[in-house]
């Protein structure tokens, strides 16, 4: 009885043996439990290891200033003369020089009633142009320089400095006042 009792002992140790020598679909450093009958020999011992995964909650960013059409607001005085320029938002990013590519979002106004004659945003995308004589009016050439990338600046051009006495088509009668607002969001 003594030796059939070893004998199985034996063999089970042996089994206990062959089964940790086989692959496992199991994660490294997992076993399974020895049948009962097997002895400690046949329990190979493993390394545990556990990775910790830290998750940080973050704060979303808020929606850039610069991310919705902007409402342009008239003033009630009388129309200037002049070219006025007022930094609404002021940018953070490379000044705008004369004679660079520009990329601009921007609403224009008539100063006269506030209606609207053009807009970036109902094309749903922003424009470019060079910022020079004969690619833009005379009131963008003087009033979008020293404009910072990521900021918005309210032109207000007197026909002088935009369309003069022949207006531009059916929208911007002649002799009209402008208004803008840009948003300046590269230049190059």
């Amino acid at each position: 009885m003594r030796t059939r009792t070893t004998l199985i002992a034996s063999l089970l140790a042996l089994a206990g043996l062959g089964l940790a020598g086989c692959g496992s679909s199991k994660a490294p450093g997992i076993q399974t439990a020895p049948s009962a009958g097997a002895t400690q020999a046949a329990i190979t011992p493993t390394t545990a290891t556990s990775t910790t995964s830290t998750t940080t909650a973050t704060t979303p960013k808020p929606p850039s200033p610069l991310s919705k059409k902007p409402a342009v607001t008239v003033p009630k005085t009388a129309a200037p003369t002049k070219l006025v320029t007022k930094d609404l938002i002021k940018g953070t990013g490379p000044a705008a020089k004369v004679g660079q590519t520009v990329t601009v979002n921007y609403v224009g106004v008539l100063y006269k009633n506030g209606k609207e004659f053009d807009s970036s945003w109902s094309r749903g995308q922003p424009t470019s142009f060079p910022l020079s004589n004969g690619g833009v009016i005379s009131g963008w050439v003087q009033g979008i320089p020293g404009m910072k990338v990521g900021g918005r600046r309210e032109l207000i051009i007197p026909p002088s400095l935009a369309y003069g006495k022949s207006g531009s088509g059916s929208t911007i009668p002649p002799n009209s006042t402008l208004v803008f607002v840009v948003d300046l969001l590269s230049v190059s």
